[in-house]
């Protein structure tokens, strides 16, 4: 069973005022298997924690640790953060004109695994994983993510998920942007990937409607950059009635 650990986790960006701390001392231990939820307001450094396991270079990273069974992950370069088992569903998920979306995935799937996927299995583990987004398989020649819907982006995202197969996805406000019926289809997949290969989730949202088709292990308060307050699947219902507000106020 593989862990991600990150321990006392300090991040800034730099600014015209000089560099701005985000991120001010985060523990976080996170399982194959596991779905831990991380909830909190604007401006809290959820997405901030999101880039930094990725490896965007925009963040600096102070202080502090992200390993990956033992490794440093922070010494990984991104596309060795890729093959080491990391994945990044985006919040705003980017176009990219000029490639399909099945060279995309076959190209990325090809450079994590070492070799390409034999054609005729690829072509029926994307059209099955289409099928199961419910996306039309001509989505499939049309490039990535280019005019497709808030909807259809983040469906592709889990297709990209379930096609990967990384052992740990970083969900940035999956929920965000989708209505009743494409926040089930997404979620679905999500447990789908997580039953069938064992994957351990850092599911970031503001909302608990995708916890409502997503059960989390643990969920965690992120306020002024660091945890806050954690616990179980109730806290989440807790956060629905409360809001953050007193955990604001203890900041303040």
């Amino acid at each position: 069973m593989a862990t991600l650990t990150i321990k006392d986790l300090h991040v800034s960006i730099e600014t015209d005022q000089g560099p701005k701390p985000i991120l001010r001392g985060v523990d976080l231990t996170i399982n194959q298997g596991e779905i831990h939820a991380i909830m909190g307001p604007n401006g809290s450094g959820k997405s901030t924690l999101a880039y930094t396991i990725a490896g965007h270079p925009r963040y600096t990273v102070d202080s502090g640790s992200i390993e990956l069974d033992g490794e440093n992950v922070l010494e990984m370069s991104v596309d060795e953060r890729a093959k080491a088992g990391l994945f990044l569903a985006m919040q705003y998920p980017v176009e990219i004109p000029g490639v399909t979306v099945s060279n995309f995935l076959r190209t990325a799937k090809t450079a994590l695994d070492g070799e390409a996927p034999p054609v005729r299995t690829w072509i029926k583990d994307l059209r099955g994983s289409m099928d199961a987004m419910q996306m039309d398989k001509t989505f499939a020649e049309r490039n990535v993510n280019e005019g497709f819907s808030g909807g259809e982006k983040k469906r592709h995202e889990i297709v990209q998920l379930e096609l990967l197969k990384p052992k740990f996805a970083v969900l940035d406000e999956t929920d965000s942007g989708l209505d009743v019926d494409a926040l089930k289809v997404v979620s679905e997949g999500v447990n789908r990937v997580k039953e069938s290969t064992g994957l351990g989730v850092l599911l970031i949202t503001h909302y608990t409607r995708i916890l409502r088709y997503i059960t989390p292990d643990f969920v965690h308060v992120f306020v002024d950059g660091k945890i806050a307050e954690e616990g179980g699947p109730e806290l989440a219902d807790r956060l629905e009635d409360e809001g953050y507000v007193r955990y604001q106020q203890a900041t303040a």
